[in-house]
Parts: C-alpha cells; structure tokens; sequence
C-alpha cells in the first residue's frame, strides 16, 4: 500500500486545494501502478505550524509563502 505524505505550512492551502493535492497526487500513483491500486494509496497532508519551517537557514511563514506563489504568478 503506497503512503504519499505532504507537509505543507499551515495556513496556506484551502480545504479544496488539499483536496485537489489528495486526488491529483494519487490519480499520479495509479497511473504508475494500476488502477488497482487507487483504493489502496492513503494520501496525507500534515499542515506544519507557519515559522516552524526553514528554507536555507530562515524560517518561512504562511505569509512567506503566499508571497513566493504571487511573485512566480507574475513572472514572464
């Protein structure tokens, strides 16, 4: 039984974009292992406390990271 597990930081993702982690992440496990498998892959997403997570020696907040998505939503 496959076991997918994601961290993210709390705060960040909606109820509906967990949701569409859960079922895009084990739709890409059943399309490696058979659709046989699709009741069998547990998919977890575990919400890390905002600032209880570091990137290169700094912490990251809720904030932090709304504010990377924005800036990679305006790039060219």
């Amino acid at each position: 039984m496959p076991l997918i597990q994601i961290k993210v930081v709390a705060g960040v993702f909606t109820a509906e974009q967990k949701r569409e982690i859960v079922e895009r992440l084990t739709d890409a496990m059943v399309a490696i292992e058979g659709e046989g498998m699709r009741r069998l892959t547990w998919c977890l997403v575990e919400e890390i406390a905002s600032g209880a997570w570091g990137i290169g020696g700094e912490t990251v907040t809720s904030d932090d990271v709304r504010a990377m998505a924005r800036a990679e939503e305006v790039r060219p």
